[in-house]
């Protein structure tokens, strides 16, 4: 039997990180070798060169455990381990014992190609990929998968082009569905934050940013964002409520969850519906919506219920949101991503990581921070 062809002297193992959980309630990431299968005849391997790690991509790595918790791995492998909470092991019992892929995004050089023209097509291109594997030197994916650069896009520049642009993309496009004009966000300072405010400047769309010091307001303000709200100041409420005035928001993207930012929310989007209104039991009749996409903080979401009858509150995923508006116009959206990666939306980044150094306790322990500014790039291939 022929072996496989391995055009473009692709190696036929390299390096890549897994995450496993084990029945006493560790999780243990660590580096080890994997075979790098070559293409089939609609896919194309990937020289991995740039991998962001995302809020996203810390539950499946750390299987929620608390990244303080880090230590150095036993073994013959580069890894660290956590330990796992009981009621977090409660819901991961299908993962246990299985080394699990890591890393939703990245980008690359393809350096070889199968036979369909969609695939040749991106041989010698700078790609941009979704795949739950991209923490690897190597990645072998349909060519759909991909999403071809301008040329002299950089790896690093592409490395972040779908959880972060398509979810602000997907909020924007979202508030226009429901028939609302303009929108709240809660993290106005981190990468997504700053890309929603490009957006919806460029877009003519209204937006209150909320940011946790007055520091990030500034990153926000140098940005071009017109309404910042800081809601670590005395003035949080008064200030909430002023920019709901001028931008007339009556949707909400929340990454916090937890706690009573969301009820705040809905309070205040309730009280200017209502200024001006003649008195109802019910509140106003315009809807508010509060969308929780995230979980910066893992208490309990707290209610206090002074905001009418007419609002919502709900989960916000991304991949949902691409099946609902279709194929067809998640296509445009995809590819404004790539138009604009070097403008609207630019990442940066605090750090770089080999993979070796994405397992040692004390980077684990800083990124798992997920502070604003200190965004962690893994470059499979690179120094960190």
């Amino acid at each position: 039997m022929a072996s496989p062809d391995r055009s473009n002297d692709i190696p036929e193992r390299a390096l890549e990180l897994r995450s496993t959980l084990t029945d006493d309630g560790m999780v243990t990431m660590d580096v080890r070798e994997a075979d790098v299968r070559p293409p089939g005849d609609g896919e194309v391997v990937v020289r991995v060169e740039a991998a962001p790690i995302n809020p996203s991509d810390l539950g499946m790595m750390l299987a929620m455990a608390d990244p303080e918790k880090a230590s150095a791995a036993n073994g013959d492998r580069p890894g660290v381990s956590l330990p796992v909470s009981p009621a977090a092991m409660a819901g991961m019992a299908a993962r246990v014992g299985e080394p699990m892929p890591v890393g939703n995004e990245g980008a690359g050089v393809v350096v070889s190609a199968g036979s369909s023209d969609d695939a040749q097509a991106l041989l010698g291109r700078t790609v941009g990929f979704v795949s739950g594997h991209s923490y690897s030197q190597y990645q072998t994916l349909p060519a759909q998968a991909c999403l071809a650069m301008p040329e002299g896009t950089s790896p690093e520049q592409a490395a972040a082009p779908f959880v972060n642009p398509l979810t602000a993309l997907g909020m924007v496009e979202t508030m226009r569905l429901e028939g609302h004009t303009a929108l709240i966000h809660t993290v106005g300072a981190s990468n997504l934050g700053l890309m929603l405010n490009r957006i919806c400047a460029a877009d003519g769309v209204g937006l209150v940013n909320i940011v946790r010091r007055a520091e990030q307001g500034d990153l926000v303000k140098a940005d071009g964002g017109e309404h910042v709200v800081v809601s670590s100041a005395d003035t949080f409420h008064d200030d909430l409520l002023d920019a709901i005035r001028a931008t007339g928001a009556t949707i909400a993207f929340d990454a916090i969850g937890g706690g009573e930012l969301a009820g705040q929310l809905l309070s205040a989007m309730e009280k200017v519906a209502s200024e001006g209104a003649a008195f109802s039991r019910y509140g106003s009749d315009t809807h508010k919506q509060v969308y929780i996409y995230g979980g910066l903080d893992r208490s309990p979401t707290l209610l206090r219920r002074d905001f009418g009858m007419s609002w919502g509150l709900g989960g916000w995923l991304l991949t949902p949101f691409l099946g609902r508006v279709g194929g067809e116009r998640a296509q445009e959206l995809r590819q404004r991503v790539a138009d604009e990666i070097t403008t609207t939306f630019a990442s940066a980044y605090g750090h770089r990581l080999t993979l070796e150094e994405a397992v040692d306790p004390d980077q684990v322990k800083r990124y798992g921070k997920m502070a604003t500014g200190d965004k962690a790039l893994v470059t499979p291939h690179g120094a960190g």
